[in-house]
Order: structure tokens, then C-alpha cells, then sequence
């Protein structure tokens, strides 16, 4: 083994082959992604009904404010460049640096983070092959805008995007949920009072930003939180409490 290797091998908590076993689950997890996508397209007239049913809910409650949000977003392109930029980087960017810091610098945590993400995100994924639903931005009629497509260079009818994305995901948002799982995460290994504070407001800002850039609705957001304190709670059971505290200073 060379210098290089021996060095690398050091580094690593467990070796290269338990690194590369790490990468392999996500593969498996995107490969059932677009399982989940393929028969949520093969129902397209479904997504947008149960998407008129949401907003229908909300409206009949007095809680469709996402419309008004979204005005309050396009007049600041601070705020639409921000949100734009949420909502792309979230889930997939920001999920997976989160998951590298904790299997470098926190490993004893690490497995129960991977397994947190893994089994929310599937149960999000049956989620939408049993209910498929129209986002919001789909609905124009409704006073919704699709701020990716007015405002981004990237959206969802860009090449690879279209080719990978679900577009008919929005119930309940993964963004919203794995957010939440990250926060916790990240609160509990971080040290600095002033980082735990600022992950402690990402996932209300990644909330704010999937309904600003009407990728979500409200109850999305709310069915993501949800399932992601369930699916968590039944991993942990108790432990989520304690096993989650912040990482003790040595």
C-alpha cells in the first residue's frame, strides 16, 4: 500500500469499502426515485386533481396565502434570487455535505442520520406513487406563478432536470422534510452556539422558499414535518431526545 493510500485509509472512519457502501444506498434510493417518478407521469390527470384538492382545502379554511407570498417574493429579486437558490441547493447539495461532515467529523452518528433520510425519503416516495400531486406553480388560474421558470435559468423543462425530476411530487415535500432532518442533525453535532442558531432557521427558510417558488403548498410542508418527526420517532423511539443532544465538547 502506498504513502498516499496508507494516508487516505487513516482518514477514512472505516475504510474505503464502507465509504463506497454508503454511496451505493444512495443509488439504490435513486433508482426507486425514479420508480416512484415513472408512475406518478403515468397518471397525470390524477396529480392535478388531488392538487385542486389541496387548494381547495386551503381555500375552504381561509389559509391560501401562498399566492400572496409569492407577490411578496417577486418584488425583491434579493428574495426570488435567494429562494431560486434554496430550493435547488436544499435537498440535494446541502443533504449530502451535511451527510459528509457527520460521517467525517461525527461518525458515531452517522448511521442514524443515513437511516433517518433513507426511510423518510421512501415513504415520501410510496407517498407519491399512491397520491400523486400537481404543484402549485401548475395552477395559474389559481394566482399561482412558477418563479423557476420566470426567474432562473434552470427549471424544471431545463434538459436533465426534466429528464430527473418528479413533477408531480408535491405531496409532502421532501425538501421541507429532509430539511428538518438535517437541522436536527446538525444542531446536535455542532458546537458553536451561533451555527446551532442559524441551522435551527433553515429548515423555516427552506419552508418559506418551496412555497415562495411555488413548488409547495402549505400542507405539503406540513405533511413533509410531519413525516419526518414520525419516521424518526419510530427509528428512535425514545432516544430521538437524547441520542440527538448536542456532541460534548472533550
Amino acid at each position: 500500500m502506498t504513502s498516499y493510500a496508507q494516508t487516505a485509509s487513516r482518514r477514512l472512519p472505516r475504510g474505503w469499502l464502507h465509504l463506497v457502501a454508503q454511496f451505493s444506498f444512495w443509488l439504490i434510493f435513486y433508482a426507486v426515485y425514479q420508480l416512484a417518478r415513472g408512475v406518478a407521469d403515468r397518471d397525470v390527470g390524477t396529480a392535478f386533481l388531488n392538487g385542486i384538492h389541496v387548494i381547495r382545502i386551503e381555500a375552504w379554511s381561509g389559509t391560501l396565502f401562498e399566492p400572496a407570498l409569492q407577490r411578496l417574493v417577486d418584488s425583491s429579486s434579493l428574495l426570488v434570487t435567494a429562494t431560486v437558490y434554496t430550493y435547488w441547493l436544499s435537498q440535494f447539495a446541502v443533504v449530502l455535505c451535511t451527510l459528509l461532515w457527520v460521517y467525517f467529523k461525527h461518525h458515531e452518528r452517522f448511521t442514524g442520520f443515513r437511516n433517518w433520510l433513507i426511510a423518510a425519503n421512501l415513504v415520501g416516495l410510496v407517498c407519491y406513487m399512491i397520491v400523486p400531486t400537481a404543484p402549485p406553480r401548475l395552477f395559474p388560474e389559481w394566482g399561482f406563478v412558477d418563479t423557476l421558470a420566470q426567474h432562473s435559468g434552470v427549471n424544471h423543462e431545463s434538459g436533465l432536470v426534466a429528464l430527473t425530476a418528479n413533477p408531480y411530487a408535491a405531496m409532502p415535500s421532501l425538501h421541507s422534510m429532509d430539511s428538518l432532518i438535517v437541522a436536527v442533525v446538525m444542531v446536535g453535532v455542532c458546537r458553536s452556539l451561533l451555527v446551532r442558531v442559524l441551522w435551527m432557521i433553515w429548515p423555516v427558510w427552506v419552508w418559506f422558499s418551496v412555497m415562495a417558488t411555488g413548488n409547495h403548498y402549505w400542507l405539503d410542508v406540513f405533511a413533509g414535518v410531519v413525516l419526518g418527526v414520525a419516521v424518526g420517532l419510530l427509528l428512535f423511539r425514545r432516544r430521538i431526545f437524547s441520542y440527538w443532544r448536542p456532541a460534548k465538547i472533550p
